[in-house]
């Protein structure tokens, strides 16, 4: 791991984002917890925002910026690696995993959190030929053309890619990763996107009056992609 991260490794029977959450508080910033599964790149980074919670959440959308440029460092030509909002990451239009964010249950909304948790799992190998039929809406890394990437690289990357993210975040404010990640979202026809001063997205259909509010600390509640019975992305 690059040297603002510590490493936490876990067995596999254990959760990445669950154990973050548990050490957050003593283990502090740049505690980098990862799961090693043959299958699956599972890991979870503890942040110390500086502002409000209502604020902070928007470090969501730079984890999910460096998410899936580690992505992008390993992928084929071409390949599109998109982003249902507010957390789920598809590949050519498969789901492959996505991100998932935390804070302390007492953070009130206009107080600095104690901490922050950024959490991601990846589909790296599907475990047979026959779920590529079953769950067309479904897909793996190996299947879309990633070679060995496995879990290690992936987390690698992305932590290399989130420093860069956070660095683009101090230099630029906030304007740079919001476009960067607007940029990435799954096409809708004739709407234009912006994230609001509190994370939420902000959609406005082209030719109308409407625009729609969609909130982030609703949408961050329950990850849309992650299957609590699979204990990983859904099929």
């Amino acid at each position: 791991m690059p040297p603002p991260f510590t490493l936490v490794r876990l067995r596999e029977s254990r959760d990445a984002f669950a154990h973050a959450m548990d050490i957050a508080e003593e283990s502090g910033a740049g505690t980098l917890t990862y799961v090693g599964r043959f299958d699956l790149a599972e890991f979870a980074v503890v942040l110390e925002p500086g502002e409000p919670l209502r604020a902070a959440r928007r470090a969501f959308y730079a984890g999910m910026v460096a998410l899936t440029d580690a992505l992008r460092a390993y992928a084929p030509p071409n390949k599109e690696i998109a982003i249902d909002w507010p957390d789920a990451i598809r590949v050519d239009g498969g789901l492959v995993g996505g991100g998932r964010l935390g804070w302390p249950s007492s953070a009130k909304e206009d107080e600095p959190p104690r901490w922050l948790v950024f959490g991601a799992m990846i589909r790296t190998v599907a475990m047979n030929d026959r779920e590529a039929a079953v769950y067309p809406l479904a897909s793996a890394l190996d299947q879309e053309g990633f070679g060995e990437t496995g879990a290690v690289q992936v987390t690698e990357s992305f932590t290399r890619h989130l420093m860069r993210a956070l660095d683009t975040w101090q230099a630029d404010e906030f304007d740079r990763i919001a476009s960067q990640f607007l940029n990435r979202l799954v096409r809708e026809r004739n709407t234009s996107h912006v994230i609001a001063n509190n994370g939420d997205l902000l959609v406005h259909r082209i030719g109308t009056d409407r625009t729609d509010r969609r909130d982030l600390s609703k949408g961050l509640l329950l990850p849309s992609w992650l299957d609590p019975k699979l204990g990983g992305p859904r099929l």
